[in-house]
């Protein structure tokens, strides 16, 4: 058994469906005009967006992104950079990480296990 279904309420779906399918290749499988969206992903991810009017996470709470090297950490923080995105430089932490705030309220990490 696996974990492959997420459900996040987000302030803006149309963004967060943009930035994710942009940033990390979701693919999208259903939209309800601004108010829904269902996003997959090759490994049998379900990834829901419902709108509401705030999105109150706890601080820690993030839904990651594991790449298969350090160098793709990288790209994908060059990348948000790059476009804009205030994000702090991968770090040395539980892997080689870093996270950004996405558009509609919720966090993200990028993190690869590569060279621990």
């Amino acid at each position: 058994m696996k974990l492959n279904h997420l459900n996040l309420t987000v302030t803006d779906v149309k963004l967060a469906k943009e930035f994710l399918e942009k940033y990390f290749n979701l693919q999208i499988k259903h939209t309800r005009s601004d108010s829904f969206a269902l996003l997959h992903d090759d490994n049998g991810l379900v990834l829901s967006l419902m709108k509401g009017i705030q999105a109150n996470y706890p601080k820690t709470f993030h839904i990651g992104f594991i790449q298969p090297s350090d160098d793709q950490v990288n790209k994908i923080y060059q990348r948000l950079k790059d476009d804009g995105f205030d994000v702090k430089p991968p770090q040395r932490a539980h892997g080689w990480t870093f996270y950004v705030q996405a558009p509609g309220g919720f966090t993200v990490e990028v993190l690869s296990f590569e060279s621990l």
